[in-house]
């Protein structure tokens, strides 16, 4: 059984169809949200070249914020002025002058933000729901003015009351957003929660909506995707989830996510994904954790006996997608768990005898020894061809 077959019985529990959903659209901010992630400063080389492989990767939108330093805004300009497949966002406050920042960047596309809770209005900005209706609705009038094309974040949506959230939204929707964003700030809803903020703007305006979730318990991927299913036809993400706090749902997860579990086709490059998570790493200094999804060094390591048995004879026993579909490797480690199969493969390996007899002596003794993990071999073409010669022999 193929790793399609075995994921095709799987839809049978997560209900999905072909049809059952609508398109859906990455936007990546790495080179905003990922920026605002403790200790991480991209220089403007940098900038340019994440920009470059995110658009050559796939991505439909990019967002970058010009307001922050005169540094942060030349890089804008130069993203902008590098004509990319993708729609490059000048990421602004709901204030005039920050509007001007990005008209002189050229931008075309804007993303405007501005919060929406009780919390935020009264501690943050001091203002009262009425203030926050008037600069928001000014804001996108006076974009609109200029020809821009905008998407409004309603920040903190997720603790806004639903009525005023509704009201704001209609407002925006009236005065011309092109797509509004519904941002779970504080990573506070379940996915249930998550559908259900979606469905509730939905339910009042018919203008595209995005969702831009965080991570604080872990829930942004699920979370992007019950707003994907309730929707949502736009999903944040950055590489390795990288963002303020504990960053945001993280791109492998979303698009494989989609791709493989939705059936939904997009036009990106999977195989890069190792890719892109490496060359951030290196960028920001914040190292990938080694059991990070799909990109991490442990995501397609086996190590059980039993595990690499199976993976031998069909790596979909223990592989969601195969890991050269995201630029990763498949890696044995070797050590008292492998079994008589990791050790007719290490005896192989290593041009020794392998037969049973040998194997299940090399086994017991690694169990006798206590020795923990002694190696580990990435598997390249040659050697997954060799695991084979191991099942056919046993």
């Amino acid at each position: 059984m193929t790793e399609i077959e075995s994921r095709s019985l799987a839809n049978n529990y997560n209900d999905i169809h072909d049809d059952s959903l609508g398109d859906v659209l990455i936007l990546d901010s790495t080179l905003r949200e990922g920026e605002q992630a403790p200790g991480v400063s991209f220089t403007m080389r940098q900038r340019l070249q994440i920009a470059w492989m995110l658009d050559y990767f796939g991505v439909d939108a990019i967002e970058i914020s010009p307001i922050i330093s005169p540094d942060h805004k030349e890089s804008c300009k130069r993203i902008i002025k590098a004509g990319l497949s993708a729609n490059i966002l000048a990421h602004v406050r709901a204030l005039p002058e920050d509007i001007d920042v990005a008209l002189d960047c050229d931008a075309g596309w804007i993303a405007i933000y501005h919060s929406v809770s009780d919390v935020h209005l009264k501690h943050k900005l001091r203002i009262s729901r009425e203030e926050a209706v008037r600069r928001s609705v000014n804001a996108v009038e006076y974009a609109k003015s200029h020809g821009l094309r905008l998407r409004f974040t309603v920040e903190d949506a997720s603790r806004a009351d639903p009525s005023f959230l509704k009201m704001i939204c209609k407002e925006i929707s009236d005065a011309g957003a092109d797509r509004i964003s519904l941002p779970d700030t504080l990573g506070i809803l379940r996915p249930k929660g998550m559908y259900n903020l979606v469905k509730t703007v939905r339910d009042v305006i018919d203008t595209p909506l995005d969702v831009h979730c965080h991570n604080d318990l872990g829930l942004a991927t699920a979370n992007s995707l019950a707003g994907f299913e309730a929707g949502a036809s736009q999903i944040h993400v950055t590489i390795n989830g990288l963002g303020e706090r504990v960053g945001i749902a993280p791109l492998a997860e979303v698009v494989v996510a989609l791709t493989m579990i939705y059936n939904k086709k997009l036009k990106v490059k999977l195989d890069m994904l190792k890719e892109l998570s490496d060359l951030i790493e290196m960028y920001s200094g914040v190292r990938t954790p080694e059991s990070k999804p799909l990109v991490g060094v442990n995501a397609y390591k086996h190590k059980a006996g039993t595990h690499i048995a199976a993976i031998i004879r069909n790596p979909a026993a223990y592989e969601l997608v195969p890991p050269r579909t995201v630029g990763n490797r498949r890696r044995i480690i070797f050590g008292e768990l492998s079994g008589k199969h990791g050790a007719a493969f290490l005896l192989r390996v290593l041009g020794l005898n392998s037969n049973m007899e040998e194997a299940v002596k090399l086994a017991q003794g690694l169990k006798r020894l206590r020795c923990g993990d002694l190696f580990e071999l990435s598997l390249s073409e040659e050697l997954e061809g060799e695991a084979l010669k191991v099942e056919d022999k046993f």
